[in-house]
């Protein structure tokens, strides 16, 4: 189920844990009431942090642009594809940006069968840059101009370039206005700090922190359930070894190992 977006102040819905039987308010004791407290899912971790490596850009994205203040790609409803400022933003640091506006988040996703990336706008339309060098956020379908190739820069670990098919950047400029906002455009032709931005994604998406998540849920067993398994009590050690193992991935060879202790215990 495709969770909807959160913003830095909302409101989080609390959460309770129901029972078959709940009692009636009056006859809840402490010991029901703390079976009704909210629990913490880490896959509801909606928080943003920031992409480090190619395998992390994938979900909610906001593109945080090297302009000062710090500016992000942003679409409206007409497909226009604009720098917005950043107001969620510690210090005025790019790693801590998070998006206020819906405007402001992008969806990546691999384009099947290549290692190139699509970004989905607000209103359903793909990122895309025209061969001027023209943005524009227009279309729902995939074509040559939304495809993007992303590139961790070499130089600077954290930050990517935005490739065009073209093998042109996505880039900032100064406003040929007075006072007007940073442009973004599509037609740079090498790597700079105008090129050089961050990606911000939510927590709940990042493999590495997903992957955690996994093993967390594999070491959750008690030990009744491995005294169980074993056929005996455990010293608090074996405990540890069997969960370990569990997170690990050679819990079977554990226990295989404290059942034959038992029979070499048994007849020795």
């Amino acid at each position: 189920m495709v969770k909807p977006l959160t913003f830095k102040g909302d409101k989080k819905p609390k959460k309770r844990k129901r029972t078959d039987t709940e009692p009636a308010p009056d006859a809840a004791g402490p010991s029901s009431l703390a079976i009704a407290q909210p629990t913490e899912d880490a896959g509801d971790d909606d928080s943003w942090v920031s992409a480090e490596a190619l395998g992390d850009v994938v979900g909610p994205v906001m593109l945080v642009l090297p302009t000062e203040p710090p500016t992000c790609l942003a679409c409206d409803a007409n497909g226009k594809v604009f720098t917005d400022l950043v107001v969620n933003i510690v210090d005025a640091n790019p790693a801590s940006a998070e998006p206020h506006d819906v405007r402001q988040v992008w969806v990546a996703n691999k384009i099947y069968g290549t290692e190139n990336f699509r970004f989905k706008g607000r209103y359903g339309k793909y990122l895309a840059c025209d061969k001027y060098g023209i943005l524009s956020a227009t279309s729902e379908a995939i074509a040559p101009p939304e495809t993007w190739t992303v590139i961790a820069t070499a130089d600077t670990p954290g930050t990517f370039q935005l490739q065009t098919l073209q093998e042109t950047f996505l880039t900032i400029a100064e406003s040929k206005k007075p006072n007007g906002s940073p442009e973004v455009r599509g037609d740079a032709t090498e790597i700079s700090f105008e090129s050089t931005l961050r990606i911000r994604m939510q927590a709940r998406f990042k493999p590495r922190l997903k992957a955690s998540k996994e093993q967390r849920e594999k070491a959750k067993v008690s030990r009744k359930e491995l005294e169980e398994a074993v056929g005996r009590r455990l010293e608090e050690g074996e405990v540890q070894k069997l969960k370990r193992a569990r997170r690990e991935g050679d819990y079977h060879e554990q226990l295989l190992d404290l059942k034959s202790k038992n029979k070499h215990d048994k007849y020795g």
